[in-house]
């Protein structure tokens, strides 16, 4: 199949997948999601995103209608079924179905699962981003459905000829990329936001912070500023889309470039550990 779907057991092509109207996240967007890279029919760091889904979950009192082993063993069915094994993998489970009432459905949620083809950036070529103001609430550190402030960032971007936005809060903090986080390196080291309310504790984050202190790169979690950001060594973005990218320019202005051997030391060590974890057979 070229993309697949699947919800509370029906499966199907994406285009003729079909809901009920009454499933919460038609009404609220009440539910939470994880995905992650497939790569020859093995799906990367399967457990630590099904950790975080189900944590996710739990920080909204969401029943989960499967097990962590029964979730994994599904996704992996549906990976299999696949024309290719280079996938995006995406799962979410709503609070369930009811009439609209602000009060919680009772029971457990409705699980949907997306499979579609897809390939790994591997970073070689730089980005541009521009900067936006963090207006969203106080709960980044769940995965919602709630994406309204990042879909509208991204459309600025797009706009502006770019492929990500980089928030900021008050006092001009960084916290995360609409659909990224982001990091610095500065005198050698990597600076990274801490995982408080304020940033979602990505996956690849937390890859690139362990791969760096396997290379000997010092690794700092704390709040840096915007100014900061403009005068680093390099910029990086990382998702599970994209383990590891670099800015070259933010709001048209030239950023990074000043360490380049560090920065190629650690996307070629990002990548070779995707490229293990997934080899062809």
């Amino acid at each position: 199949m070229k993309t697949l779907g699947y919800y509370n057991g029906k499966y199907g092509e994406l285009e003729e997948m079909s809901i009920p109207m009454n499933d919460r996240v038609c009404w609220f967007g009440d539910g939470v999601y994880d995905a992650g890279p497939s790569r020859n029919y093995k799906i990367f760091a399967i457990d630590e995103h099904i950790d975080r889904f189900f944590n996710s979950a739990g920080l909204l009192d969401i029943e989960m209608p499967v097990t962590k082993e029964e979730l994994k063993e599904l996704l992996q069915e549906m990976v299999n079924k696949m024309d290719t094994g280079n996938l995006f993998v995406y799962y979410q489970v709503t609070r369930g179905t009811g009439v609209r009432d602000h009060a919680y459905t009772k029971g457990p949620g409705n699980l949907w699962i997306m499979l579609k083809p897809a390939e790994i950036s591997d970073g070689i070529e730089p980005i541009k981003l521009i900067t936006v103001e963090d207006t969203r609430f106080l709960h980044c550190n769940i995965k919602t459905l709630n994406l309204i402030p990042s879909c509208v960032a991204t459309e600025k971007a797009k706009k502006a000829g770019c492929q990500e936005a980089v928030f900021y809060r008050d006092g001009g903090r960084v916290t995360e990329c609409a659909h990224s986080n982001v990091h610095i390196i500065k005198d050698g080291k990597l600076v990274t936001a801490p995982t408080d309310n304020l940033i979602l504790p990505g996956i690849a984050r937390a890859h690139l912070i362990r791969m760096c202190k396997k290379l000997g790169v010092p690794v700092s979690e704390t709040p840096y500023t915007l100014k900061e950001l403009f005068e680093a060594e390099e910029v990086l973005v990382t998702s599970s889309s994209n383990l590891c990218l670099h800015a070259c320019e933010i709001d048209g202005k030239p950023v990074g470039g000043k360490n380049p051997e560090l920065l190629e030391k650690i996307r070629s060590a990002l990548l070779g550990e995707f490229y293990e974890a997934t080899p062809e057979e």
